[in-house]
């Protein structure tokens, strides 16, 4: 793992490449040497030590590639292979992913940067990289067996494009993609505009992460690759909350966040406290007449969305993907709605046989969060994160923007709880409440029935049993 200092300096603490064998003649002068990242935190941004300056984004969970200028190209190694990554505290699982993490490192170049990406392949089977939405040679596509041969075991291909528009991408193989993108095998791509750009904004932060999901049993590590909908993890870049950092701000600050969708469905996702546009797609940035204010975007299958706001409200502001279901962990969904069944007479049977046996959903879910009941090793609980009032409830696709107004400009630490003004928080009341008003007591019907009925009429509907007689 490189150290934190050789990593911001852009430095030679790496690992090394391996075959060279597949490269063409830039060979000569070397590869880059292959950078690698083993921790689950939030990196700061890369500030850009060559080649055209820019405003860096920050990975959610994530780091940025570094890379080395060479006679004006700007090169990069990313390496194919088996990773461990810790998708919460404690709990790990065994995926594909690029220089030791899934999703792979951010890749930042600049409008017009000549672009030269080695890809080393590790993994037991061969592989490609798609680089998802760029303007390239047809043959730079990263499309194995229809653009380009797939890259062998143990072999290392080099990719070279011009980056020629700004906006948000991403990276993927298109070599047995059912496989490869379930394990994991994925990363962000931001091309930064060389200069000023009439739908492009100078903005104080900007983050980017992308939508994955997994389908692993309580347990185990390996994740289902067959799993067509049904998964019971839903992240943001490998991460569920509550393992999932926060996005912190200053107050006033303008944000951006990127946002790609690798998952199979899609993902519409919620901000509170904030309005935002989206002003950017994996197609580039959106006409200004085209742009409307929104708490909610929904992210289709492989798209990218673009969004910017003002954060000028303080706060732990809640940021997930609106289905329900994505923001739980290791759930079930083949279970029976119990609410309102009264377990007590079978619940004292069975716990003569079953001394530990608990009753659970009778009154909704939100016990899962309060039990302290065991679980299977490498599993992270359904419901979970400790707030400052209590159990968050979440999981999955779940976390926080910070807005602190005495958060330091490109300070991205964690400032801990928000702490409320006097008389802002909802809090329970003591006093009395007045009498409802009825229905009956608001006025009758519009108008008396001109032959008021002696007694109340039953409807009878009769179903026919085929199609004659009605």
């Amino acid at each position: 793992m490189v150290s934190r200092r050789d990593f911001f300096l852009g430095a030679s603490a790496i690992t090394a490449a391996v075959a060279t064998s597949a490269v063409s003649r830039v060979s000569l002068a070397g590869i880059p040497e292959a950078v690698s990242q083993s921790s689950a935190d939030t990196m700061p941004p890369l500030q850009p030590q060559s080649g055209r300056p820019y405003n860096p984004v920050v990975t959610l969970n994530g780091w940025t590639l570094p890379w080395r200028m060479n006679n004006g190209v700007k090169e990069f190694h990313l390496v194919a292979e088996p990773v461990v990554r810790e998708l919460a505290p404690g709990y790990k699982a065994h995926l594909w992913g690029y220089n030791g993490q899934s999703p792979g490192p951010t890749i930042e170049v600049v409008e017009g940067d000549r672009v030269r990406i080695f890809v080393t392949n590790k993994l037991p089977e061969h592989t490609s990289i798609h680089w998802h939405g760029q303007r390239l040679p047809n043959g730079m596509d990263g499309v194995s067996g229809l653009t380009q041969p797939a890259i062998p075991v143990g072999k290392t291909f080099v990719y070279e494009f011009e980056a020629r528009r700004p906006g948000t991408f991403m990276y993927h193989p298109h070599a047995d993609e059912m496989t490869q993108m379930a394990m994991g095998m994925m990363g962000f791509w931001v091309t930064h505009p060389k200069g000023h750009h009439p739908l492009i904004s100078e903005v104080d932060r900007d983050f980017c992460f992308l939508l994955n999901a997994y389908d692993i049993d309580p347990g185990a590590h390996t994740p289902k690759i067959m799993t067509m909908l049904d998964f019971n993890l839903w992240t943001f870049n490998s991460r569920i909350f509550p393992g999932i950092d926060p996005l912190v701000v200053r107050h006033n600050d303008k944000v951006r966040i990127r946002v790609g969708n690798l998952t199979m469905t899609n993902h519409p996702i919620h901000l509170h406290g904030h309005e935002f546009e989206v002003t950017g797609t994996d197609g580039g940035p959106t006409p200004v007449g085209s742009r409307w204010p929104e708490v909610t975007t929904d992210i289709a299958v492989g798209q990218m969305r673009q969004v910017e706001f003002l954060a000028d409200e303080e706060g732990d502001w809640a940021f997930h993907c609106h289905k329900s279901h994505h923001t739980m962990n290791a759930m079930g969904h083949d279970v029976p709605t119990l609410i309102g069944v009264d377990h007590r007479g079978m619940t004292r049977k069975i716990a003569k046989i079953i001394p530990d046996y608990m009753v659970m959903g009778e009154r909704g879910m939100a016990d899962m969060a309060e039990m302290q009941m065991p679980l299977p090793a490498n599993t992270a609980p359904m419901m979970t994160g400790d707030g400052p009032f209590g159990s968050v409830e979440m999981g999955g696709m779940f976390s926080m923007l910070k807005v602190r107004k005495d958060q330091p400009a490109g300070d991205y630490r964690d400032p801990g709880w928000y702490k409320h003004p006097a008389g802002t928080v909802a809090h329970e009341w003591t006093g009395e409440l007045a009498k409802p008003a009825r229905s009956s007591e608001a006025g009758g019907q519009s108008m008396p029935l001109k032959q008021p009925l002696s007694e109340p009429v039953e409807v009878q509907v009769r179903k026919p049993s085929g199609h004659d007689g009605h």
